[in-house]
């Protein structure tokens, strides 16, 4: 394993992320950085303020820079909250905005209208809630047809809200 993951990362990102201060990866993007860049699948654990967001949208980002923006969804990244689907959000237009790929998140509570015209654009990173994803999907602004890479940020947290929400029905 290199000495430090981040020296794994296309030029741009490494650029991106000396300037955003960023100089080492920590214990999670360490381990998780390789990992995904090696097309593996990963499941990764660690305390808030580890850096998780970075250690799986990182080498995502990279990934569809060598590949080149084709302006369709190609990762799909899907959290309980749209606080977290904010956050991630927040992160991932921060790593990429040296470049030129898209993202967009869509949850409840906010106005479709804008969502859809996001997606309308292209953009290659969706971050999004169960509910308003599924909503796209049903009105046909949302495809995952060449989806490349699907992140269940919190998974365990949306299995819990799932099982509160069947065995209260």
């Amino acid at each position: 394993m290199s000495d430090n993951a981040f020296s794994l990362l296309h030029p741009t990102l490494q650029e991106t992320l000396a300037s955003l201060g960023y100089s080492q990866p920590t214990d999670i993007q360490q381990q998780a950085i390789p990992q995904v860049l090696a097309g593996k699948d990963v499941m990764g654990a660690a305390q808030t303020g580890t850096g998780k967001t970075a250690a799986f949208t990182l080498p995502l980002i990279h990934q569809l820079l060598e590949n080149g923006a084709k302006k369709t969804t190609r990762v799909l990244v899907v959290t309980p909250t749209r606080e977290l689907a904010q956050q991630v959000y927040d992160k991932v237009a921060e790593y990429s905005q040296n470049t030129s790929l898209r993202c967009v998140a869509l949850y409840g509570g906010a106005n479709i209208n804008p969502q859809k015209s996001q997606l309308a654009k292209g953009p290659e990173i969706v971050v999004g809630t169960p509910g308003r994803l599924l909503d796209h999907l049903h009105i046909g602004t949302l495809s995952l047809s060449s989806l490349d890479a699907l992140v269940l940020d919190e998974a365990d947290r949306m299995l819990d809200m799932a099982l509160f929400l069947t065995s209260n029905v």
